[in-house]
């Protein structure tokens, strides 16, 4: 997974490409398509986000991620209906949600999101495999999404304004307008947000498990230190690194 090959690069694209012509129609359908055939070349080979170990990390991690989490939508969805959630939202919000929540990762009509890591340091000692482009201006992701659409004249509902807003759930503090509230006329009108962040975590923390299965065993070294009795060692395990956890999910949720 970690080095997609070019027939696997095509087929997932091919698989975003029939996403769009399968659920749209009219003058979206042809925008979507436009702003999709714009970005083509580098969407392709773009990555999920710029660490290793969180989801995603490398060429044509982007549009597998893309399609995952359109696919863990379409899952939730159907779990939360059959429980006896009110889904009045309709399948083409779900799936246009799904599909454009990250398009700010791509960055914007010139310019790439991501760009790779000089540092030989960085990508070994911290799996730093991609920085943010410096050149780009300063956006937050779901800004710049609803941003790029636009920009090609692609009508978004409200429902799917506000899950695309709103995808990183609580970890952001942006969305505490939308999610936070306890007045019930501010309440969601809609499951889909919640739907739709759930779908994206799910989709996420798979990638990391995927990751993670490929990663060779590591070989514990340990060192025998002395007790003050001399009479007794200790193993002390210098294997693991510790990652900062509030840094993990910033990249993950907010990239």
């Amino acid at each position: 997974m970690l080095n997609m090959e070019a027939e696997k690069l095509a087929e997932n694209w091919s698989k975003l490409t029939d996403l769009i012509e399968q659920n749209f129609s009219g003058e979206r359908k042809e925008n979507l398509k436009k702003l999709y055939e714009f970005l083509e070349d580098r969407m392709v080979y773009a990555p999920a986000s710029g660490l290793e170990h969180y989801h995603n990390a490398f060429p044509g991690g982007y549009v597998d991620h893309i399609l995952r989490v359109c696919e863990c939508a379409k899952r939730v969805k159907q779990n939360w209906e059959e429980m006896g959630a009110t889904i009045n939202f309709t399948d083409e919000e779900l799936i246009f949600s799904a599909l454009n929540h990250d398009l700010g990762k791509i960055g914007d009509l010139t310019e790439d999101y991501y760009v790779p890591n000089e540092s030989e340091w960085h990508r070994k000692n911290q799996g730093k495999i991609y920085e943010g482009n410096k050149n780009i201006i300063h956006m937050p992701i779901p800004h710049r999404s609803l941003w790029m659409l636009q920009e090609f004249g692609v009508k978004v509902s409200q429902n799917e304004y506000i899950s695309i807003m709103t995808h990183d759930g609580v970890y952001d503090s942006g969305n505490e307008t939308y999610l936070k509230t306890y007045l019930p006329e501010r309440n969601l009108k809609t499951n889909l947000p919640i739907i739709l962040h759930h779908a994206d975590h799910m989709a996420s923390r798979i990638e990391y498990d995927m990751w993670k299965s490929e990663q060779p065993t590591q070989t514990k070294s340990t060192f025998k230190k002395k007790s003050p009795s001399n009479k007794t060692t200790t193993s002390v395990n210098t294997s693991n690194k510790n990652i900062n956890a509030a840094k993990l999910f910033d990249d993950l949720f907010k990239e």
